[in-house]
């Protein structure tokens, strides 16, 4: 067969693989390969260029490299406490003021202040004690609602003998009635008592 011939033949041959490629699965030749003849060297394989690196793609942080947020809760915890607390002072103050400038309180400390009994055991100037928590004024305790008719009141007394502490209570029985005083009296440090309320025979 002729060199011309054979050339036809592999063309053809090479044809058929192109257009009719194999649909199977080939498996690498894992044969060994045959010993060197002697004085034959073996085949070296040899790269025109050296290898072109590939592109750095850095490594994403684990969860464990992420930094670490701040927790904000307590810190929002704390000023929302500052603010209820400072509200609270506000009302409070607010409202020791209010029973301070009410007409019931101003009369009552006339009252004392014009009481014999109470200047000998208090002495004269006797006025309400200054708390140092509310810029030297007095601390009213209790509550006092006159449209119900109902007045309950306690703050500290001074004079230039001592000290003592004032009670006082009222009523009203009924609408368009006056109030009915229950109680009117100053407990001194030293524990005498001061009935501040008329008695029955001065009333008559």
């Amino acid at each position: 067969m002729s060199s011309i011939a054979l050339r036809i033949r592999l063309l053809a041959r090479r044809r058929v693989l192109v257009t009719h490629p194999r649909s199977y699965v080939t498996t690498p030749d894992t044969s060994p390969k045959p010993p060197l003849a002697p004085g034959q060297q073996p085949q070296v394989e040899t790269f025109s260029s050296p290898s072109k690196p590939r592109l750095y793609y850095p490594r994403p942080p684990t969860k464990s490299d992420l930094p670490k947020i701040k927790k904000r809760w307590p810190l929002l915890l704390a000023f929302a406490t500052v603010g209820v607390a400072g509200w609270a002072v506000f009302l409070l103050f607010a409202t020791n003021q209010e029973r301070l400038a009410s007409s019931i309180v101003k009369q009552i400390i006339q009252t004392v202040r014009e009481n014999e009994e109470l200047r000998d055991v208090l002495g004269d100037a006797i006025r309400p004690e200054p708390a140092w928590y509310l810029n030297g004024n007095p601390w009213i305790s209790g509550s006092i609602n006159l449209p119900a008719g109902h007045v309950d009141v306690s703050f500290r007394l001074k004079g230039h003998r001592g000290s003592g502490t004032l009670y006082f209570t009222s009523i009203r029985r009924a609408k368009g009635e006056a109030f009915t005083p229950l109680r009117f009296r100053v407990i001194s440090d030293g524990g005498k008592v001061v009935n501040v309320l008329p008695k029955p025979s001065d009333a008559q």
